[in-house]
């Protein structure tokens, strides 16, 4: 059984996700704030942690920033913000997902099984991945797939479509895309991600213009859908 640790400070919110990941087949812990939120973290090991943003004794980024200092576990932003500069900051410390509310506890379990799915077929770490039904990649090859055909990828567009087949379904901030990159002398800004999107798409995408596979999550940034668009 797949344990999910619960970080809110609001009783009431605790309960509802506690009854319905219970429901849903999962062990359930709680913390209702920062600091008790790292200690359940590493005492239990949890498999994925839902992290409200704002909590008492130790802010919710700063708890995110700590787990990501010594664990690969999967993360959900639960939070009231809905500024972007908050949801991006989630993003950019790593945080697998995110969760405004008023929120449906049903999708909230949806979501927990998808970042779930997409964090275990990314330990995996095969050496083909397979991207919905119509992107193959071939890791020590370099090459790439799209509906049979063969793709000519540049290296550093073949690294930015790796970073996203890898955990498909997850949204990516363009400084994360960047980090994938950042030996290639010409990454200078992030913007210059928009550009290589824009040339992964001509290449893998029917109509770039409306894009299937390779998806823009605005005010955000990109992520490679897992199923069919």
């Amino acid at each position: 059984m797949r344990t999910v640790l619960v970080v809110d400070d609001e009783p009431e919110i605790v309960r509802i996700l506690r009854d319905y990941l219970e429901r849903a087949g999962f062990n359930v812990l709680t913390a209702a704030d920062g600091a008790a939120a790292v200690v359940a973290a590493r005492r239990h090991k949890p498999d994925l942690v839902v992290l409200d943003l704002s909590l008492p004794s130790l802010d919710g980024l700063d708890v995110a920033r700590t787990l990501r200092r010594e664990a690969e576990v999967p993360i959900i932003m639960l939070t009231a913000r809905t500024e972007e500069s908050d949801r991006v900051a989630g993003l950019e410390l790593g945080a697998d997902d995110y969760v405004t509310k008023p929120f449906s506890p049903r999708e909230l379990v949806a979501r927990v099984r998808a970042v779930l799915r997409r964090s275990e077929a990314q330990q995996a770490s095969a050496d083909v991945l397979t991207v919905g039904d119509s992107i193959e990649i071939d890791v020590p090859r370099m090459e790439v797939l799209v509906d049979g055909r063969r793709v000519d990828l540049t290296a550093t567009e073949f690294q930015l479509l790796l970073l996203m087949a890898r955990q498909p379904g997850r949204v990516f901030t363009r400084a994360q895309l960047l980090d994938a990159v950042h030996g290639v002398a010409v990454e200078s800004y992030e913007r210059a991600i928009d550009a290589h999107v824009k040339n992964i798409r001509r290449k893998i995408e029917p109509d770039p213009h409306a894009p299937r596979h390779l998806q823009t999550v605005f005010g955000v940034g990109y992520r490679l859908a897992d199923g069919p668009g």
